[in-house]
């Protein structure tokens, strides 16, 4: 139910009354690494949501590079996004490239873009995920999601992390201060984001995050040890063994009355 007034709030606020399942699969992601990863300030959680609503063009799940709001396909062949880059880079549109990155396979990738070798590396090794070895996995949803959510919580995107910004103005701050350098650099969207963060904060104070955490079931109690017993505690007879020998005890006793009286 906490969910429900979630996703009741944000149709209305950010998606025009409806939610495509993926959007909605996208968000439960989001949602579910926020507690894995416990991301119990409801600010923080905003942000993520917010910055990935904006990355995605609110998709809410991981595209590729070149991949814009009207492309229906928005997870196309790595060749597809190669040849894009490569057209966009001989045109001059790309003029903040020295290199182009994209060639050997490491363009951006998932709800908040992997790009470069290095940082698909850094990033595999904190989710314990080999994204080097397939980047396409952060295209999974809850692989992506892992990564937005550690890579902002922790400033594995451009150094800058949740922590360091002091919510919720932070949202509104100027640029140089703003939490979107998170994720990316001076882009001009700064009051666009904002103005996300603001309704997902609004949604999750209706659904009550952080949500309650269910416990971990209980594990049976070990049994205890065996007591040792006390070196200086003579040993008791039991069993057989104990029966006859307190019968010999009581024999010797009536035999000793009557011969010495006592």
């Amino acid at each position: 139910m906490a969910r429900a007034a979630f996703f009741d709030a944000v149709r209305s606020s950010l998606f025009g009354g409806s939610l495509s399942k993926e959007q909605v699969d996208g968000m439960e992601a989001l949602l579910d690494a926020g507690q894995r990863y416990e991301l119990t300030n409801p600010h923080h959680m905003a942000n993520v949501l917010a910055q990935v609503y904006h990355e995605t063009g609110t998709h809410m799940l991981g595209i590729k590079e070149t991949v814009m709001p009207s492309h229906k396909d928005k997870n196309p062949s790595d060749a597809t996004v190669i040849d894009r880059l490569d057209r966009a880079y001989a045109k001059g549109q790309l003029p903040w490239v020295k290199t182009p990155y994209w060639r050997d396979g490491w363009f951006g990738r998932g709800p908040i873009m992997a790009t470069h070798k290095a940082n698909y590396e850094k990033l595999g090794k904190r989710i314990g995920v080999d994204l080097v070895k397939n980047p396409n996995l952060a295209m999974d949803r809850n692989i992506g999601a892992s990564i937005a959510m550690i890579g902002m919580k922790e400033g594995m995107f451009t150094g800058k992390k949740l922590a360091d910004y002091n919510f919720p103005a932070a949202i509104d701050a100027p640029v140089k201060s703003n939490p979107r350098r998170i994720v990316n650099g001076q882009d001009g969207t700064d009051a666009k984001v904002a103005g996300y963060h603001r309704a997902f904060y609004s949604a999750l104070v209706a659904m009550g995050w952080p949500e309650t955490v269910p416990p971990k079931p209980a594990q049976p109690p070990k049994p205890a040890p065996a007591p040792t017993p006390s070196p200086s505690a003579p040993a008791q007879p039991n069993g057989s063994a104990g029966a006859v020998l307190a019968i010999i005890a009581v024999i010797l006793a009536a035999v000793s009355y009557f011969i010495f009286g006592r």
